[in-house]
């Protein structure tokens, strides 16, 4: 009888081009067992260029335990699946000689391929992960058990997961654009509209609010813009659920949206804002002056949290992708309404986007404002609108 073996493959690149690796596990498919891992450090590419090198090592180390076995291999990457399988064309230059060395490892018909969700790629993720770690100090990737690894290893950041979606994203459309091929119907996505709450006492003095402070409640002004909000939602008829942060100011906002559409506010306890620590309830200008080398530190790292047990921008990132993945898999193919926050929308906009951690510092959100990312079945997402105030003209 002829053995089947499963090739479970990844890649990645920190900065996409940027420092790069790959990874690739074998496994038994009854029981589960790796019966081989590879992984190498890359130097600077692309992720897809990651990937396919992944898929090359994985086809390899299957090839070198039984070149008669048929294999399966199991992506989380859509471009390398599809072109691989023949549905979509190869037409950037350095995927084509990788794809070739691909399919010159097993004959043709002996390899299948099979896309699976990041979550279930995490061994191949990790060793990826750690050939990247590898070669941060300057190494390559030495193997070690991967059972005792994988249950060791620290789950991938968000940033992380975003940076590969959103290279897949652009790769991705220009190869579904060959003759005869349109994009893949991935089926309708989860529509996120992101509303930021109306106005506070805080807002127009720009002071610092978040989730360690008085929780305020809407001014006169944050309660016409959440009417507007409201009117101009209700209009246009798309939104199915409402989803708010605890506090105070988005429920009430959420509050006001939903009575006009008939439906009921559900809380995420994970979209609630940046907890400031010291710095609630004073101006950017009054924390310079009282913690000036707080302040320059947690402007220079995501790591860095606020004065007096604050949160980091890595921890909210963290917090928020968790609520950010519940969400899609409760909403799925729906359009929700996200009432939250400065932070957690930009973290939201950012990850979609793949963008780093300093691109916080590099949007604007008014109160009140729309935002908007669709998410799709595949992993990858689409920022569609941001700070949008139209409605309250």
């Amino acid at each position: 009888m002829t053995r089947t073996l499963i090739v479970e493959a990844d890649g990645g690149s920190r900065g996409n081009p940027g420092p790069a690796g790959y990874g690739a596990v074998v496994l038994d498919p009854v029981t589960g067992e790796a019966l081989a891992e590879a992984a190498e450090y890359i130097g600077t590419a692309t992720n897809n260029v990651a990937e396919y090198k992944g898929l090359v090592a994985g086809l390899r180390a299957a090839h070198a335990l039984d070149p008669q076995a048929r294999i399966q291999v199991r992506m989380d990457s859509k471009l390398v699946v599809e072109q691989m399988s023949g549905r979509w064309q190869i037409k950037h230059p350095d995927m084509k000689p990788l794809a070739a060395e691909a399919r010159a490892v097993f004959p043709a018909g002996q390899v299948s391929y099979e896309w699976i969700p990041r979550a279930q790629n995490k061994h191949a993720d990790r060793l990826a992960n750690e050939a990247m770690d590898a070669g941060k100090i300057g190494k390559q990737w030495e193997p070690r058990d991967s059972r005792a690894a994988l249950a060791a290893a620290p789950a991938r950041s968000a940033a992380a997961q975003a940076a590969d979606a959103a290279a897949e994203v652009a790769e991705a459309s220009e190869a579904a654009a060959a003759p005869g091929w349109g994009a893949p119907d991935l089926g309708a996505p989860a529509t996120f509209v992101l509303l930021r709450h109306g106005e506070t006492a805080l807002t127009p003095e720009k002071r610092f609010s978040g989730s360690g402070g008085s929780d305020p409640e809407l001014s006169a002004a944050g309660r016409r813009q959440a009417e507007a909000t409201a009117a101009a939602l209700a209009a246009r008829g798309t939104i199915q659920a409402v989803v708010s942060s605890p506090l105070r100011r988005c429920r009430e906002t959420a509050e006001t949206v939903a009575a006009r559409l008939g439906l009921d506010v559900r809380i995420e306890e994970g979209l609630r804002e940046t907890d400031f620590g010291a710095w609630e309830g004073l101006t950017f200008a009054e924390v310079r002056e009282r913690f000036p080398d707080d302040l320059d530190a947690w402007l220079g790292s995501a790591k860095v949290a606020p004065t007096g047990g604050g949160e980091s921008f890595a921890s909210v990132a963290r917090r928020v992708a968790v609520a950010r993945d519940k969400l899609i898999a409760r909403y799925a193919g729906r359009t929700v309404l996200l009432v939250t926050h400065v932070t957690p929308i930009k973290t939201l906009v950012r990850l979609a986007l793949g963008a780093p951690p300093e691109s916080l510092f590099k949007m604007e959100l008014s109160a009140a404002s729309l935002s908007a990312v669709a998410y799709y079945a595949d992993g990858n997402a689409s920022v569609r609108l941001l700070n949008d105030t139209g409605h309250l003209r």
